[in-house]
């Protein structure tokens, strides 16, 4: 399958610079927790942690509503839980991107059961126009159409994650 560069390395660099700015000022002298959504989200998870002027530590959880396909089922599964305890921890959960919400929205009751002191979510991409659970990004790179993105650690059937681009998926533009 073709890909076409959607948001060049460049434009995520800076991005991932930025985002990682505001939340070291926000998380300034507390105590933060990073939790990676896998596998999307590692490559954004690294490079937000280099970019960070405050210290965390990392975590990282596994679910699934995709299987192989490139339309969310809505069953959400957790495939790998937390090392951690979360309980009276400023959490911020770091998503590659966010779609129907279905996931996330699972996934952040999930982890508010679990007495965080706080819980954020920060997503490198954002499909809004796409969103079915009422759940919104407290930090967002980019607000994207609806396309198929891969590239930068996101797949599809766990290929093109190595790609350093975000790239467009062809098949399903």
């Amino acid at each position: 399958m073709k890909t076409e560069v959607f948001i060049t390395r460049q434009e995520i660099g800076a991005k991932v610079a930025e985002l990682a700015a505001v939340v070291s000022r926000d998380y300034r002298g507390k105590e933060l927790l990073l939790i990676c959504v896998l596998k999307g989200a590692v490559v954004f998870l690294c490079d937000l942690l280099r970019f960070l002027d405050v210290g965390a530590q990392i975590d990282f959880m596994a679910v699934s509503s995709y299987g192989n396909s490139s339309v969310s089922s809505g069953v959400v599964r957790i495939l790998k839980d937390l090392d951690c305890s979360i309980e009276k921890k400023d959490v911020l959960i770091v998503e590659d991107i966010i779609d129907t919400g279905l996931t996330l929205s699972y996934l952040k009751e999930n982890l508010l059961s679990r007495n965080p002191a706080s819980l954020k979510i920060i997503a490198l991409l954002d499909k809004r126009e796409r969103r079915i659970a009422a759940i919104e990004p407290d930090y967002c790179g980019f607000c994207i159409p609806d396309e198929f993105i891969v590239g930068y650690g996101l797949d599809y059937q766990e290929k093109y994650r190595n790609l350093p681009d975000l790239c467009v998926l062809l098949e399903f533009a």
